[in-house]
């Protein structure tokens, strides 16, 4: 594999860019809903599945997971009885938020144009 030259200009459009696969990450199916799940603090791993509705506990557990690698989150244990798990987003995590809500937003208020439902 070729290796992307640290003093090149980052260019999504170039497919060894290491900026593509942030792209890529952010464009997989529940990664833009995880992170406006967790815009309003801390939640538990069960707040978050019912949040997001839909979502299975494997494909929630790998979304934080690649989320938590991207130092996107972060992911807070508990030692309690029973264990408790908070995920939370980071500096970063919440330096992309605005754009991630726009985006949902903006959904929300167009889909019905998008999807040919009269208004």
């Amino acid at each position: 594999m070729e290796i992307f030259p640290t003093d090149a200009q980052p260019d999504a459009f170039v497919a060894r860019c290491p900026s593509r696969q942030v792209l890529v990450r952010l464009a997989e199916k529940w990664t833009m809903l995880a992170i406006v799940a967790l815009a309003e603090g801390p939640v538990r791993f069960g707040e978050l599945k019912r949040k997001v509705e839909g979502v299975s506990q494997k494909m929630l557990t790998q979304t934080l997971r690649n989320l938590e690698q991207d130092k996107l989150i972060t992911r807070q244990i508990y030692d309690e009885m029973p264990l408790r798990v908070e995920y939370e987003l980071t500096a970063l995590g919440r330096d992309l938020l605005p754009l991630i809500q726009a985006i949902k937003d903006w959904t929300e208020v167009h889909f019905r144009e998008i999807v040919g439902e009269a208004e």
